[in-house]
């Protein structure tokens, strides 16, 4: 069954080129919206399998309506599609839920594979912008080496990278040899330490942490 997808942005022949992009790589677009208001109000109505989301729109920007899309609904996924890389535009997007980040200057491929890796429950971004904030993780947690000084332990570490690669519970217990309990044991401690709500959010704040990386 194709992935269904909803379209917010407030420029129409972006909306039908991605449509149409989209379209012809076996998705289902089942709605549109030039803004946030309307994205919220369709999210709420259709539950889409995936969002597209543009950052500056009329009525209501982008971020606030991730944030208010899931609150509604804490499963909702929704990808940021965007000209802005700013880093404080990525910080409050990813905050407020998004669950993946590009650039408008991907290629429709690479909008292909964010949306059926953030349905998948994963982190999609752009090269570039994974790239950038990597090096600055890395560069806030160099000193962090002994195990006294790391957020969360080793073995939560091992865990949550696991996760990150796309693996399930059983498959994390297998890879690990450890119980599917134990594992679910240490997710609800990395959920505690890094303030997150559930795996997508920790592996979000991990990544930028410098913590695990995304392949």
């Amino acid at each position: 069954m194709s992935l269904r997808l909803i379209l917010v942005d407030d420029h129409k022949m972006l909306r039908e080129g991605l449509r149409r992009g989209l379209e012809e790589l076996g998705f289902a677009v089942i709605a549109e919206a030039a803004d946030g208001e309307e994205g919220v109000r369709l999210a709420s109505a259709m539950r889409p399998d995936v969002m597209l989301m543009d950052v500056s729109m009329p009525e209501m920007d982008g971020v606030e309506a991730v944030r208010q899309i899931v609150e509604r609904n804490p499963d909702a996924k929704v990808v940021m599609l965007t000209m802005h890389a700013d880093r404080d535009v990525v910080d409050k997007a990813l905050k407020a839920g998004a669950v993946g980040y590009l650039t408008k200057d991907c290629s429709i491929d690479e909008v292909a594979e964010a949306v059926t890796m953030a349905a998948k429950g994963e982190i999609a971004m752009s090269p570039a912008l994974a790239a950038g904030f990597l090096e600055e993780a890395r560069r806030l947690d160099s000193g962090a080496t002994r195990e006294e000084d790391r957020i969360i332990t080793k073995r939560e570490e091992e865990v949550l990278q696991l996760i990150a690669d796309g693996c399930s519970t059983p498959e994390v217990a297998a890879k690990l040899y450890i119980s599917q309990k134990t594992v679910k044991n240490h997710l609800a401690s990395i959920y505690e330490k890094l303030n997150a709500r559930d795996r997508t959010q920790a592996v979000i704040t991990a990544v930028r942490m410098g913590i695990i990386t995304l392949n």
